[in-house]
């Protein structure tokens, strides 16, 4: 169990409060029975409860990066605590006795690891994919109702056009967000947060002219989303056996959670091992979507792609769902989903186990790095200029100098172009002036990671740092 270690055990706690709730069980010593399996690939024991009778919790580490968490206990929070407790007791080198592990627990091994055996059956390569079948009535229903929907949403947005941007006060703000909530029963949970977007726009506490070019752009966003979704569920309506689009992020604007299951018959897992090192990292609240948003970026150390990742927590269940953390180790995923997208594709994996990066991981990063940021420039105008793209693209390039001007920073490619480095009001996190407390070495002749941004009022592309990438490390500026 070589793997299972104190920071190991963090990344596994939902949140900090359950990190500190766990080391706090050992610290109070409310563990009066430490065991383990005589392989050692199970840890067991007795915790201290508020009832009379001690909860009986287990840690299955047999399957390296998917162990298996059971307890007594009636909390919804998996980990529970006991089980967080249990395994800083044991990397806290705590005395674990060898015991027989109680039947049980051999019992559900057992029936896990038969279900294991019966995936890993030979599949006969001619058999065709079985895809799952559709219930078309329901379908049908399903595809009125957004349209449905659509309607309401553009009838709510001429409202809002109509009376004037300029004469909007409190009362037609709060009717508007009224009405916003009725599209809760139409299935296009997308089009709802984004008109509540629009309305939180208006409630800014900005300067007027930079609220009116925020709400401009959400309109033209909210236009082109209508029109597409309109279009695209109509031709579903008429022909139910049209597949769902996985090639765009429509799907997704309009407010569909992919399943691992639809990714996989659409082709977009990739079933060999792949490797991914954590460049950047950032939580925020989206008060639109009502969620706390985790976010990483992430360098794929087979295709040199950046994919980003994105755990969304409900205010109301944020403390049942693990908050993410930033990653340091390389992750190696046994099976890596890729959601519909341009050039950071959203992923995710199910099943993975850590390793050290060391300088070869670095070097293929580097490698990676785009050099001519005309071709970049180019190619980020491209994906902005689609309303119902990611308007914030971030991407890895090869620098050979970073400067500071009377202005500010600039970024200096091998041929002399220009990229001028500056904060996002998006990110929310200042980072170009850290530039200034690194060593020379690393503004000079190495890859950094940016996040674009269209300036709508200057109209021109600025870039924010987010870290930069030598052949033996990575220098985070946003964590």
């Amino acid at each position: 169990m070589n793997y299972l270690t104190e920071s190991y055990v963090d990344s596994l706690a939902l949140n900090s409060s359950a990190i500190k709730n766990g080391k706090d069980l050992v610290k109070k010593n409310s563990f009066p029975l430490l065991c383990q399996s005589e392989d050692g690939t199970i840890i067991f024991g007795e915790c201290k409860g508020s009832g009379k009778d001690p909860y009986r919790c287990s840690v299955d580490v047999a399957k390296e990066g998917n162990p298996v968490f059971r307890c007594s206990c009636p909390s919804r929070q998996f980990p529970c605590k006991h089980n967080l407790g249990l395994m800083y007791a044991y990397t806290s080198g705590k005395t674990f006795i060898t015991a027989p592990v109680p039947q049980d627990i051999v019992d559900k091994r057992e029936k896990a690891e038969k279900r294991e055996e019966k995936k890993k059956e030979p599949v006969d390569p001619d058999a065709p994919v079985v895809k799952r079948k559709t219930n078309k009535s329901a379908l049908m229903k399903k595809i009125a109702a957004q349209l449905e929907g659509i309607s309401i949403a553009e009838k709510l947005i001429l409202q809002l056009v109509q009376s004037g941007l300029g004469g909007l006060d409190k009362k037609a703000l709060q009717t508007a967000e009224e009405q916003a909530k009725q599209l809760g029963n139409y299935y296009i949970p997308g089009i709802q947060t984004a008109l509540r977007d629009l309305t939180l726009q208006f409630r800014a506490l900005e300067d007027r002219e930079t609220m009116y070019t925020n709400v401009i752009e959400q309109l033209t966003t909210l236009q082109a989303l209508i029109k597409k979704s309109r279009e695209y569920l109509n031709s579903r309506l008429e022909n139910p056996d049209h597949p769902m689009d996985t090639e765009s992020a429509l799907e997704e604007w309009m407010g569909h959670a992919w399943q691992i299951a639809e990714l996989r018959e659409s082709g977009r897992v990739r079933s060999e091992s792949s490797e991914l090192l954590q460049l950047s990292f950032r939580s925020y609240t989206d008060q639109a979507r009502g969620e706390f948003i985790d976010e990483g970026y992430w360098s794929d150390l087979q295709s040199g792609q950046l994919h980003i990742t994105r755990t969304y927590r409900p205010f109301r269940a944020a403390k049942y769902i693990r908050e993410e953390d930033s990653v340091f180790q390389v992750v190696e995923a046994k099976e890596l989903a890729q959601y519909p997208g341009e050039l950071n594709k959203r992923v995710r994996w199910e099943e993975a186990t850590f390793r050290e990066a060391d300088s070869q991981d670095f070097q293929k990063i580097c490698a990676s790095a785009h050099k001519s940021f005309p071709e970049v420039i180019k190619q980020v105008k491209n994906q902005i200029k689609n309303p119902l793209s990611d308007k914030r693209p971030v991407v890895l390039l090869q620098f050979a100098e970073i400067k500071k001007t009377e202005t500010g920073y600039i970024l200096l490619d091998e041929q002399g172009k220009q990229i001028p480095l500056a904060d996002i009001p998006y990110l929310g996190e200042p980072t170009t002036h850290l530039l200034s407390m690194l060593n020379k070495t690393f503004l000079q002749n190495q890859a950094i990671m940016v996040m674009f941004e269209h300036n709508w009022q200057h109209n021109r592309l600025k870039a924010q740092p987010l870290s930069i990438v030598t052949t033996n490390e990575v220098v985070r500026l946003l964590y």
